[in-house]
C-alpha cells in the first residue's frame, strides 16, 4: 500500500472524509451517487466482460461502484486516498460479504507496483478533484492489459453543468454539500480525449449520464453537457 503521490489535494480529501459515515445512506449526501450507480454499471457490463475479470476501482471511496463490480463477478482491486472512505468501505464489505480489495494508495503508485495487471480500470467522478487528470489517466493506462479498458465519468465545463451541478445540486436543491465542485475544474470531453491519446488510449464512446432528481435515477444518454461517461481501450 503506497501513497506516494502529490496528485492530490488534501482539502478534496478532508471534504470526502467528512462525508464518510453517511456514504451508504441512498437518502444521505451521497443520494445522487446511488442513482448514478447502476447506470454506471451497465455502461461498464455492456462494452466489457466482467465475470473472470481483474478491475480495478480508482478513487473508489466508500465502495459504490466497487461492490457493484465485484457482484458482477470481477475481482475486483479499489484504491483512494481517503482513510475514513476505506473504512466505511471494509465495514460495508463486512455486512454485504461482497469481497473487494480495498488498499490505501495512489494509483500513480500503484501502476509504478503492478503495470499491465488488470482488464477493466474504472474512474468515475474522481478526475475532477485532482490537479492533474492527466497523469491520473496516464497512471490508469499503464495498469490496463493490453487489450484492457478504462472507464471514466465526469462533469463537462459547460453552463449547464455549473447551472445544474454546482447551482441546482449544491445551493437550490441541496442534494450535495455545498462546495462539492468547482467549475474550473470540469473537464471538456475534448480535453479528456487529448489524455487518453497522450497515454496510448484509443477511445471508443463517450456518452451522456443524465440524472432526473425528481425520479432520483439515471441513465445513459445523448447529452454530454453534464455529466458524460467515455471508454478508451489500450492496443
Amino acid at each position: 500500500m503506497s501513497t506516494e503521490s502529490n496528485n492530490f489535494s488534501q482539502a478534496e480529501l478532508d471534504k470526502f472524509n467528512a462525508l464518510a459515515n453517511r456514504w451508504w445512506d441512498p437518502e444521505g449526501p451521497q443520494k445522487p451517487l446511488h442513482a448514478l450507480n447502476p447506470a454506471r454499471l451497465g455502461y461498464v457490463r455492456d462494452r466489457a466482460t466482467l465475470r473472470g475479470a481483474r478491475a480495478l476501482d480508482v478513487g473508489c471511496g466508500g465502495g459504490l461502484l466497487s461492490e457493484a463490480l465485484a457482484r458482477e463477478g470481477a475481482d475486483v482491486t479499489a484504491i483512494d486516498l481517503a482513510p475514513d472512505l476505506l473504512k466505511v468501505a471494509k465495514l460495508h464489505r463486512l455486512e454485504s460479504g461482497v469481497q473487494v480489495d480495498y488498499r490505501l494508495s495512489a494509483v500513480e503508485a500503484l501502476a509504478a507496483e503492478m503495470p499491465g495487471a488488470f482488464d477493466v480500470v474504472t474512474c468515475m467522478e474522481m478526475l475532477e478533484h485532482v490537479p492533474d487528470p492527466g497523469a491520473v489517466v496516464a497512471a490508469c493506462a499503464t495498469l490496463l492489459k493490453p487489450g484492457g479498458r478504462l472507464f471514466l465519468s465526469t462533469l463537462n465545463r459547460t453552463p449547464a453543468a455549473f447551472a445544474l451541478a454546482i447551482v441546482g445540486a449544491e445551493y437550490v436543491a441541496r442534494m450535495l454539500p455545498k462546495g462539492t465542485h468547482r467549475y474550473r475544474d470540469f473537464i471538456k470531453p475534448s480535453e479528456l480525449a487529448q489524455w487518453l491519446r497522450a497515454a496510448d488510449l484509443v477511445l471508443e464512446d463517450v456518452s451522456g449520464l443524465v440524472y432526473d432528481p425528481l425520479r432520483h435515477t439515471a441513465r445513459v444518454g445523448d447529452r454530454t453537457d453534464v455529466n458524460y461517461l467515455a471508454c478508451a481501450v489500450k492496443p
